[in-house]
């Protein structure tokens, strides 16, 4: 598999350089040199294969020879070790629930599969590898759970302070060993610019092994593929050939994601990318215009972001042909109030209960729905458990939550972070002084 940047196609770095260097130094994203189209065959035939077998099917196809079959197979059965259920609402809308994994969030699939990658890229007696990572709820939880104990690891997860669940911040803050926590007195957005500064701060470089955990990183976004093709197995098996998928965004990995799964062969009719009021996306896509602006904290915390990353890597698929993103993808915006509407529709028409950015999917499929009527089945993605956000869930809500094993044990432990000012000086001198 070779890569190249979204701001350099000339440049070619192999699947291992990319892993490890999650950005290249123009500051681009790296894209893979060729999207493999997979056998029609299998596509007919995708209901009758198991989840780590379209997982495996699919990664092989894009990482090629660069991980032997037998290794890469035994990575992604350790890594997708739980279910990605679509479970219906009604004849026409189902639910994608990607809250099955160890931190209760979709994140696990990408933080799983990218540990165990650079596990196996990893040699005895190399330099300590450090891994940063910016996150707005989510990412750190599963970051800190898929390398946690991981030999050879050292995680430092920068979150903003005070805009995250108490349970996503028990994730990030009760783990020790090799994972810490920077806790950052501003907001995602300026948690991801201190990540993305370091990655080009050359004195640093030359000190620490630096990687990125971030959707930035081309290993998250592979396994994320794998439950659109999924998802379309469990609804192709109930009679179902059409599917729109609805997707909660906010830095848009997951989208990008989806639609790399499309370019790859998978039957997608349409795509609704769903948002919050951090709605940098929705008004490009209206006006032609890119114009990012500070995030708006919102109930909906891991989409708070207000310039997102993997966008460059969305236009990029698609030759920066605007006209067509916009022919694939469909966006919607809702606020906190119209979030909280949502929530309580789920609850009542269908007794489930369902966390903010799962909500405003819900609601931007449901629009959809009455804006382009059709026969298509509708899915919508749950990104995270409703644990993790009981003070967004009403309490007659809230008490039908069951929740997770483990989840209990969390705010029993101790809250291990280092509080720091949007600084980058003093955020390199923390990795400097903490090596």
């Amino acid at each position: 598999m070779k890569l190249y940047s979204t701001n350099n196609k000339d440049l070619r770095v192999s699947f291992q350089e990319a892993v490890f260097n999650s950005l290249p130094a123009d500051k681009g994203l790296y894209m893979p040199e060729v999207i493999p189209q997979l056998d029609p065959a299998f596509i007919r035939n995708i209901e009758q294969y198991s989840l780590q077998d379209i997982g495996f099917t699919v990664a092989k196809a894009l990482i090629g020879d660069d991980i032997p079959a037998d290794a890469l197979k035994a990575i992604v059965h350790d890594a997708i070790n739980f279910d990605a259920p679509v479970k219906l609402l009604d004849a026409g809308m189902g639910v994608l629930e990607l809250f099955h994994g160890p931190s209760y969030a979709f994140k696990d699939f990408g933080a799983r599969f990218m540990s165990r990658i650079m596990g196996y890229f990893s040699q005895e007696g190399d330099q300590l590898l450090d891994v940063l990572v910016a996150t707005s709820g989510d990412t750190g939880g599963a970051v800190a759970l898929g390398f946690l104990g991981v030999e050879g690891t050292r995680v430092t997860i920068l979150y903003p302070k005070g805009k995250v669940s108490k349970v996503q911040e028990e994730q990030l803050t009760t783990n020790g060993q090799n994972i810490r926590a920077l806790e950052i007195e501003g907001t995602f957005d300026d948690c991801q610019a201190l990540v993305k500064k370091a990655f080009n701060d050359e004195t640093l470089n030359d000190v620490l092994r630096l990687t990125s955990a971030n959707s930035i990183n081309i290993a998250r976004l592979i396994p994320q593929t794998f439950y659109y093709f999924w998802a379309y197995a469990q609804l192709k098996a109930q009679g179902v050939s059409e599917v729109v998928f609805t997707v909660p965004s906010g830095n848009f990995g997951n989208i990008g994601a989806g639609l790399l799964a499309y370019k790859m062969g998978l039957p997608v009719k349409h795509f609704v990318a769903a948002t919050n009021v951090n709605d940098t996306v929705p008004r490009f896509l209206s006006s032609g215009a890119y114009s990012p602006k500070p995030s708006v904290q919102t109930l909906a915390n891991a989409m708070d972001v207000g310039d997102p990353s993997n966008w460059v890597r969305i236009m990029d698929l698609f030759g920066r042909d605007l006209e067509m993103v916009r022919s694939l993808i469909s966006t919607y915006t809702f606020n906190d109030a119209e979030t909280k509407v949502g929530m309580q529709e789920l609850f009542e028409r269908y007794g489930y209960v369902a966390c903010p950015h799962t909500a405003i999917a819900y609601l931007a499929a449901r629009q959809y729905q009455e804006d382009v009527p059709g026969t298509y089945g509708s899915v919508f993605l749950s990104t995270a458990h409703p644990c993790k956000f009981p003070d967004a869930i009403s309490k007659e809500a809230f008490a039908k939550v069951t929740l997770p094993q483990g989840a209990e044990a969390l705010a029993e432990k101790e809250k291990l972070a280092t509080v720091l000012p949007v600084d980058y000086d003093l955020f390199k001198d923390y990795l400097l002084q903490h090596k």
